[in-house]
């Protein structure tokens, strides 16, 4: 079982890598990898179950958080409570997205950022995104709000860019009165 120790830390230089296009079909390790990230991922947002297995909850993660420098990411999103909706992209990529920006009032968490950020991260309210499935195929994924921040969010990773780097230095609530926030 995968634990939160095992997520790199912002420390670690491999989460600054840009990570490599996946090649069809999967390898057994990828999907083995996959399902264990879905694991955590729905695990750590059941209260009972963060508790027991001591897991920093989440709502996505990349390859790369695991060490590992390939173009996927998964994000478990709850909808309501107790029921999930699943997602794996591989080799995403945003094909379109809305004018308007928003960020997260309370701030942008990540499971490798073990301490608050304060600032505000602007993201597109709505994206396209275009990826493949686990068997290889083309998806379309349309994405707002919550789901949107976090498709975006996992992306960078893909990039080595993480949340903070988004936030003005100088300064940090930069936007404040120009995005919309949720």
């Amino acid at each position: 079982m995968l634990k939160t120790k095992d997520i790199l830390d912002e420390k670690d230089k491999r989460l600054r890598m840009i990570s490599k296009k996946v090649e069809f079909p999967l390898t057994k390790k990828d999907k083995e990898l996959i399902s264990t990230m879905i694991k955590y991922l729905h695990d750590s947002q059941i209260d009972e179950l963060s508790e027991k297995y001591d897991l920093r909850p989440g709502m996505g993660m990349s390859a790369i958080q695991l060490g590992v420098a390939k173009r996927y990411f998964v994000v478990v999103n709850e909808i309501d409570e107790g029921e999930f909706e699943t997602y794996v992209l591989i080799n995403p990529k945003i094909i379109s997205n809305s004018v308007e920006k928003i960020y997260v009032e309370m701030g942008e968490g990540c499971l490798s950022v073990n301490r608050p950020v304060e600032g505000i991260v602007p993201r597109y309210a709505r994206v396209t995104m275009e990826a493949y499935d686990m068997e290889g195929r083309k998806v379309h994924i349309r994405a707002r709000e919550e789901l949107a921040i976090c498709f975006q969010h996992e992306l960078d990773h893909l990039n080595g860019i993480l949340f903070f780097d988004h936030i003005d230095k100088k300064n940090p609530f930069k936007g404040k009165d120009e995005y919309r926030a949720i």
